[in-house]
């Protein structure tokens, strides 16, 4: 199969956003190796370098490879400002206590979703994930079960992506669409000792990046060190490596700011609604139909185009 190359006019009209991942009839691909293949939709967000605030979407190629194999792009579909979004947003309980002066910021955040958008508000914290506020289509009272964290070591969970993991498991009952998680946390896993808490060693970490994936959900990761956490620089590196490879493998983005708390949410809240607001819908024709993990490449030969989307899933 030859390398199909689609070209993006954002005149695009915004459409229904498909059920990311979504599977349909299998259907025969004429000069394939395989005699069948099926579309597979998947959630891409375009980043263009350069100024400041981004400028519009104009023309920009993808391609889009599986398992290092060319896949055929059969269509985008813009999802623009308009389309709502399923949203969990999960704080660590035990970060800092200075996060708790970005509870205003996350609230506004909130409240400025699209309409039809709903929120689930939850924290990661001893013995099990606290919902605050269930998913809700009303984004003002999701704000309103913000609170600020413990920030204290008290409060630590087993680690926080056996949490992230029950967290997912909520959107099981939530329709398909644009589906993503807030993580806000050092993202450090300790729980099988220091030398286990690296971004390839954590079991906790890809299970919970295995189940992003099947549920197709994106994770967005704010960077927030609890109190116990220290300066120390193997574990700093290790937590935010380890957001990073959380992020990048199920079509989110980490944000950081130093080793540090950060002064504030606003540029990653921006940067974010940026995020959200590019996302577009990509349908391609896959022909690897074995059971198992197959692994997502999507490349632009755009200047100073940044793509984000899924590592991979697993059929």
């Amino acid at each position: 199969m030859s390398k199909s190359i689609l070209i993006i006019a954002l005149a695009v009209v915004a459409m229904g956003f498909e059920s990311i991942f979504a599977q349909s009839r299998t259907i025969s691909v004429a000069g394939s190796s395989r005699n069948s293949a099926k579309p597979m939709t998947i959630p891409v967000s375009i980043h263009v370098k350069g100024t400041e605030p981004e400028p519009e979407l104009q023309m920009i190629d993808l391609v889009v490879s599986e398992d290092g194999d060319p896949q055929t792009i059969l269509s985008i579909r813009a999802m623009g400002t308009s389309s709502p979004v399923t949203l969990a947003v999960l704080i660590q309980d035990d970060v800092v206590s200075s996060i708790g002066n970005e509870i205003k910021s996350l609230s506004n955040f909130i409240s400025g979703l699209p309409r039809g958008s709903r929120v689930l508000v939850g924290y990661l914290r001893t013995g099990t994930l606290q919902v605050r506020q269930k998913f809700t289509a009303d984004l003002e009272k999701a704000g309103k079960s913000l609170r600020p964290p413990i920030g204290f070591a008290s409060a630590a969970p087993y680690n926080p992506y056996v949490e992230v993991i029950e967290g997912l498991k909520r959107f099981e009952s939530q329709p398909s669409g644009r589906r993503a998680i807030l993580l806000i946390s050092d993202g450090l896993d300790t729980s099988r000792g220091v030398d286990a808490s690296s971004a390839s060693q954590s079991l906790d970490l890809q299970r919970a990046i295995n189940e992003a994936q099947r549920r197709s959900v994106a994770i967005y990761s704010f960077y927030a060190p609890t109190v116990s956490l220290g300066n120390d620089a193997l574990l700093v590196g290790n937590a935010q490596s380890s957001l990073q490879r959380l992020s990048d493998e199920t079509g989110g983005r980490a944000f950081f700011q130093g080793t540090g708390a950060p002064v504030s949410f606003d540029p990653f809240l921006k940067s974010l609604n940026s995020a959200l607001d590019r996302q577009i819908a990509l349908t391609y024709l896959s022909t690897h139909l074995n059971k198992g993990f197959h692994r997502i490449v999507v490349r632009s030969s755009t200047p100073g185009v940044e793509v984000d989307h899924p590592g991979g899933y697993t059929r």
